[in-house]
């Protein structure tokens, strides 16, 4: 049987899943979203009410799909894992995400900057991040009232909400886990896996040929053992 498409209805609304504009304009805009995004993933992996997103279209107002927006990367405590098409704030126990990043690109441009701003600070977020690595300049708001107030020193800024924290040198930015481990990209990960487990399979080589040599070691002790016995020879008593 053919399923049918949903037709929608003269009074349904609808909430696309893409808003046709790309994730990243450039590789190093694009390095930075993954990096972010995984390490918090990984971070909160065995919390299941935190949900975080990269590039997923927020709806706060329900009726209202022109009021949008998608973060670059964004972390909603309170709600659970698992796939979504957009985050509908009303389908989320109406929770708004509390931290959003952001990471430019050359193609941004102060109006849009402003009106994100306003747009957070308007819904609800408490903790705002922009990041421009060409320039390598930080910036952050945190919630004051109803207000995103700017951070006066991002520098060993920790994050309330993530727990993480910021350190800016003269090159870069460098993301520290609560633990104190650096943000890893995917791809540095990958390659601490693939070292792990060629450690691991290293150890299991060695342990299996140490089990078999003193597997040798026993059969020889038997051998002499039944030698001496035909010889007429207490080996206990030797």
């Amino acid at each position: 049987m053919v399923s049918q498409p949903k037709i929608a209805t003269q009074h349904e609304i609808i909430y696309p899943d893409s808003d046709g504009k790309p994730m990243a304009e450039n590789t190093i805009q694009f390095r930075w979203i993954m990096t972010i995004y995984h390490n918090l993933a990984w971070l909160f992996a065995l919390q299941a009410d935190v949900f975080v997103a990269g590039d997923l279209l927020w709806y706060p107002v329900e009726g209202d799909n022109k009021t949008r927006q998608a973060p670059d990367i964004m972390v909603v405590f309170g709600v659970e894992k698992g796939d979504r098409g957009s985050y509908q704030q009303w389908k989320e126990k109406a929770i708004a995400p509390q931290v959003v990043f952001e990471i430019l690109s050359p193609g941004n441009r102060p109006g849009e900057l402003t009106r994100k701003l306003l747009f957070y600070e308007h819904y609800g977020v408490e903790e705002y991040y922009l990041y421009d690595p060409e320039n390598n300049d930080l910036s952050g708001c945190i919630r004051s009232g109803d207000r995103l107030a700017m951070i006066e020193e991002m520098s060993g800024w920790v994050s309330p909400r993530l727990q993480i924290r910021f350190e800016l040198s003269e090159e870069t930015l460098t993301l520290y886990h609560p633990q104190g481990q650096p943000f890893s990209s995917p791809l540095e990960i990958e390659q601490q896996l693939q070292q792990e487990r060629s450690r691991a399979e290293q150890e299991r080589s060695r342990a299996e040929q140490l089990t078999a040599e003193l597997e040798e070691e026993r059969r020889k002790a038997k051998r002499l053992e039944m030698l001496l016995r035909e010889a007429g020879i207490d080996g206990d008593r030797l």
